[in-house]
Formats: C-alpha cells, sequence, structure tokens
C-alpha cells in the first residue's frame, strides 16, 4: 500500500499544496518564501527519508506567522493522511540528536490524540528570515493536525541555528521511527484495537 498524502489549503492568508511519501529516499523540492524554513523542511524531510513537494504563498509582507502555522497544519494533515489506519506500524519515536552544541529530544505518540510539549528558549529573536517563536508555532500545528503526542525538549544550545536545525532533524528522525512497520503487530499496537 501506498503510503502518501497530497493535500491542498487555500485561505485569505495562504494558498499552500503539498505531496507527501512516508516511504521515500528523503528527497525534497520546497518553497515557502522563507529561506531558512525552506533548509528546516529539507532537513526533516532527508533524515526522515519522507518525499516532500511543498509548495507555499502566504502574506509575508504580514509577516511569517500564517505561512509557518499553515506549512504545519497542512504537513500534519498529511501526515494523517498517510497513515491511515496505522495498521502495522511502531507508533512510538525517538531521537536524542546532536547538532554541534545543540542537542535535541524529540518522543512521538502516532496515537490519534494531540498533545504537545515544547521546552526551549532560542538566544535570539530571529535566524534568517524565522522569527524563532514561530518554530513553536510550526511544530504544535503539526501535533494537532496529525493527531499525535509530540514532546520537544532541547537539552543543550547555544546557537539557535543549530538548536532549529537539531529539533527539526530529530523530529523527522523520530517520526521515521514512529512511522516503521513492525511485523509482530497484528492490527494497530492498542489494546483499545484503534488508533
Amino acid at each position: 500500500m501506498s503510503r502518501t498524502a497530497t493535500i491542498e489549503r487555500n485561505t485569505k492568508e495562504t494558498k499552500i499544496k503539498a505531496s507527501l511519501s512516508i516511504d521515500g529516499a528523503g528527497k525534497s523540492e520546497i518553497s515557502t518564501g522563507i529561506g531558512f524554513f525552506d533548509h528546516m523542511l529539507a532537513g526533516f524531510s532527508r533524515h526522515g527519508f519522507f518525499d516532500l513537494t511543498l509548495s507555499v504563498n502566504g502574506d509575508l509582507d504580514v509577516d511569517g506567522h500564517h505561512t509557518v502555522e499553515d506549512t504545519g497544519i497542512v504537513l500534519g494533515t498529511a501526515i494523517k493522511e498517510a497513515l491511515g489506519d496505522k495498521a502495522g506500524i511502531k507508533r512510538y519515536g525517538s531521537s536524542v540528536l546532536p547538532m554541534d552544541d545543540a542537542l535535541c529530544l524529540c518522543a512521538i505518540d502516532l496515537c490519534g490524540r494531540p498533545y504537545f510539549s515544547f521546552d526551549c528558549s532560542f538566544p535570539v529573536e530571529r535566524v534568517g528570515e524565522l522569527e524563532t517563536q514561530l518554530v513553536r508555532e510550526f511544530f504544535y500545528a503539526v501535533s494537532y493536525s496529525a493527531g499525535m503526542n509530540l514532546h520537544l525538549k532541547m537539552l543543550h544550545g547555544e546557537n539557535a541555528h543549530h538548536m532549529i536545525e537539531a529539533m527539526f532533524k530529530a523530529f523527522g528522525k523520530a517520526l521515521d521511527e514512529a512511522c516503521s512497520a513492525e511485523p509482530r503487530i497484528e492490527g494497530v499496537l492498542s489494546t483499545k484495537g484503534m488508533l
């Protein structure tokens, strides 16, 4: 079964089209209008082995908030749709990932219930054209749209570029693990019989 999704979301603030393949090779074509955000999403794709095509036209003349948050909504929706009933997947994934001075912990449960925990303070307000406060907004939107528990904790970090990059890469690796097949699972990994 092909675990893919194509999502379009058009509002007065953003126009977004995304295609996601869970079982990819880490290839991406990304254009959000925010260069550093593109770089982070490419890192997520590459290190999680997800194929991601993403085109975003947002109201950057206002600021980056709608572009970043709505991209999170679309990516989370694509993850949820591509995984379908989640039969046979490990469900849980985690990564502790170093990026020079930064060390990030990411843990995921694809349980169908959204919950988000974010423990990180950035030393600067902006990296490139991305406001660092929007990193939290992005991951919050992903977790709630996908229906996942998502915990992100910066264990150590001094350089905001490294900290954010560690976060996106750790998220990719943790999600890859959670989405991976476990042949011992019949149906879904839940005592309820559904996720």
